[in-house]
């Protein structure tokens, strides 16, 4: 039973079925689904399913949209409502006018971005990488801030989300260091000999090494993956774990005394969440820019 059902229930006078399962009203709000709720008790909308696709040897993919699918789409499309004509803008004025309002507070967080982050942790050729890097950011903040948005939800609570970031960056940072090292000199990131060393002593390093490299390179979007999805996932639920406590209380007197203290602790949870939002965003996009730097400049 859903938390909106059980307050809907309880508003009309009827006894709930039985008593609240805080643990099902977290993954309810937590977990991927196919239907999507909506504010002011306007009920659920049923996502379309059955959109199979057989890929041969793969086999059978459900492509069907989900709601965090949904809710990434909304996360795009956030960005290019704000972005597309703060950009149009910055083409049409005049050179040497700052611009003001909510053009200059996004330009001044870009110029940042890309001075203090892009730059600084990539060096030479930098610039090539800012627009990734930069809609990296955006993208899992919006993601992020629709966590935070009621009835709501924050699709980089979910794992799948956060590998398919974790991946796109991975071949990014790989394919930059191909670029810039050679085939050879990329090669030399996973089978590196020291200089001088040859013989049994250079076939020992190979040999002992080489997994390790290896497994570095596979650490880097495993750490992506897993620190995105771990803080968003804690604290979603430490929320949801504080405002479903006032629902578990017995007496209406007793959830009334207990939930003024508990909404307050829920309340500065969430300013908390909401730091956590962007710190995590610029973390991830700040790591990116660290690993493309780190590949790039081998030696």
């Amino acid at each position: 039973m859903s938390l909106l059902a059980w307050i809907q229930g309880q508003a009309a006078g009827a006894e709930p079925a039985g008593e609240v399962d805080l643990g099902a009203l977290i993954m309810h709000h937590l977990t991927d689904a196919r239907e999507i709720e909506l504010p002011f008790f306007l009920g659920t909308v049923q996502l379309p399913q059955g959109w199979y696709v057989n890929l041969g040897p793969l086999g059978v993919v459900d492509l069907a949209p989900t709601k965090h699918v949904v809710l990434m789409v909304l996360a795009a499309l956030l960005c290019l409502i704000v972005f597309i004509p703060l950009a149009r803008a910055a083409q049409r004025r005049e050179e040497g006018k700052a611009p003001g309002g909510l053009g200059g507070g996004m330009e001044a967080m870009v110029l940042y971005f890309r001075d203090e982050v892009v730059r600084t942790n990539i060096g030479h050729g930098a610039d090539a990488f800012a627009p990734y890097i930069l809609t990296l950011f955006f993208f899992i903040l919006s993601m992020n801030l629709l966590g935070l948005v009621p009835w709501g939800g924050s699709a980089t609570g979910n794992l799948a989300v956060t590998l398919a970031l974790a991946i796109c960056s991975f071949v990014l940072v790989e394919v930059a260091g191909m670029r810039a090292l050679g085939f050879r000199g990329y090669l030399q990131t996973v089978f590196f000999v020291p200089e001088g060393m040859t013989g049994i002593g250079a076939f020992l390093i190979v040999v002992l090494m080489a997994p390790v490299e290896f497994m570095g390179k596979l650490t880097k979007p495993f750490a992506l993956t897993v620190r995105l999805f771990a803080n968003m996932m804690a604290g979603h639920t430490l929320i949801f774990a504080l405002g479903g406590l006032i629902f578990t209380f017995g007496s209406a007197a007793v959830a009334t005394m207990a939930g003024i203290p508990i909404t307050a602790m829920a309340i500065a949870i969430m300013v908390l969440e909401l730091f956590v939002a962007f710190l995590q965003a610029f973390i991830f996009a700040m790591l990116t820019s660290v690993f493309v730097g780190l590949i790039r400049h081998a030696h």
